[in-house]
């Protein structure tokens, strides 16, 4: 039986890195350093699997001789999927599904823009009770009363980093 010290001490933590597939170039400036910023701190990025911001975590953070998870929507490799930067791929044939198991399996979660499918994602991850970083985020306000949304939105991609910084332990 393992013990529980020794279960501690083998354990990644994981960051999510949410975002669009057809991201901007400054989307994907700030998505490689937030993968980067995350495998420096001995995280693992876990994504989608795909291109854009996807891609650009999962790059960033093996450049900085990280870990990187892509969790699937497909089957099998299909067009973009993996991503050239995913160590680690999680076929699940689940398409836009896989977005819950994108979120409930990681200890943070940092969403760059997005379109309906990291809204999907943020959503899930608020649900849960997950932290989110959020730059260059939908507008979201809970409805009057309800509790108040795990959710960080943030301005500009040094305030992103900071926070994210902060939150890794660094």
């Amino acid at each position: 039986m393992w013990h529980t010290d020794a279960m501690e001490n083998v354990r990644r933590r994981v960051l999510a890195v949410l975002g669009a597939s057809r991201a901007t170039a400054e989307e994907k400036a700030v998505a490689r350093r937030v993968g980067r910023t995350a495998a420096e701190a001995g995280w693992v990025v876990l994504t989608g699997g795909g291109p854009g911001v996807m891609a650009a975590a999962c790059r960033g953070a093996v450049e900085a001789g990280g870990i990187t998870v892509g969790v699937l929507p497909t089957a099998g490799p299909g067009p973009g999927y993996p991503n050239s930067w995913v160590t680690i791929p999680i076929y699940t044939g689940l398409g836009s599904a896989r977005n819950a198991v994108n979120v409930l399996g990681v200890d943070l979660c940092a969403a760059i823009g997005g379109g309906p499918g990291t809204l999907s994602e943020v959503a899930l991850a608020a649900k849960a009770g997950r932290e989110v970083l959020w730059w260059r985020a939908w507008t979201l306000e809970p409805p009057p009363g309800g509790p108040p949304l795990p959710v960080t939105v943030v301005t500009t991609p040094r305030k992103l980093l900071a926070l994210l910084t902060a939150c890794l332990g660094g």
